[in-house]
């Protein structure tokens, strides 16, 4: 039995809340379950010194946990240091967006997604993937004047991530913190709309898995991505870029 009675193959709850603050094109607050993540994407003109004189575009992601976002509180970074937890999920996530942006479409513009866990419950850069996407979509309809094609050019495809995990022996879908911090396998699956991979991240925790766990569980992520992506299209309503 799971923590909160779910079944082996059911998403927690899912919810994006688009236009969540006023300052950017693009602000989503996304919930998994309790794991709660404020994603956003500001445009900038400028692009960094390796693509300037390219006319290509560039996106890059920032990740961090407020304090109080874990049961014992999270120190904050400090003087631009982050720890090495940090710094790889918030490569996944620019990894993950740049898969589906097409930066020669986007032109000469940078944009900054920045993932800040308000709740981490488990789960939080896939959560982070999930929304900011979101947030790049409305980012890039706000100024779609502006852009040199349409969004469905800029955009190849949508992307979304969930976690996965064996516990108790069993594969499970979306796991939370309790069912992460025990499992014996936990993978982390990112994939596009239209279910090609974007990146596999899977791991024994103190166990070994066979190749036919290892498929269960790519299976299982597959079909929760598929029901990601569909909560993403409702969110975005008319502005999901593909008809």
């Amino acid at each position: 039995m799971r923590p909160d009675e779910r079944k082996a193959n059911q998403l927690r709850p899912i919810s994006f809340k688009r236009k969540f603050t006023r300052n950017v094109a693009g602000s989503v607050l996304v919930k998994m379950g309790r794991t709660t993540v404020l994603c956003t994407c500001c445009v900038d003109s400028r692009v960094p010194e390796f693509l300037e004189g390219q006319n290509k575009g560039w996106l890059t992601a920032e990740y961090g946990m407020l304090p109080s976002s874990t049961v014992t509180r999270k120190p904050r970074d400090r003087g631009g240091k982050v720890d090495g937890r940090t710094m790889e999920i918030q490569r996944l996530i620019g990894r993950s967006l740049r898969a589906v942006v097409d930066l020669e479409a986007l032109g000469p513009r940078t944009l900054w997604i920045d993932c800040d866990v308000l709740e981490a419950d488990g789960g939080t850069r896939t959560a982070s993937i999930n929304g900011a996407f979101v947030a790049v979509v409305d980012a890039l309809h706000a100024l779609r004047k502006e852009l040199p094609q349409p969004l469905d050019r800029i955009l190849q495809d949508s992307v979304a991530a969930v976690s996965v995990g064996i516990v108790e022996g069993e594969e499970r879908l979306d796991l939370d913190y309790e069912e992460d911090s025990s499992a014996e396998v936990d993978l982390n699956l990112v994939m596009t709309g239209q279910g090609r991979f974007v990146e596999v991240q899977g791991t024994g925790e103190e166990a070994t898995f066979t190749r036919e766990q290892l498929d269960k569980l790519i299976q299982l992520g597959q079909a929760g991505i598929r029901a990601i992506t569909a909560e993403q299209k409702k969110a975005l309503g008319a502005l999901w870029p593909w008809k």
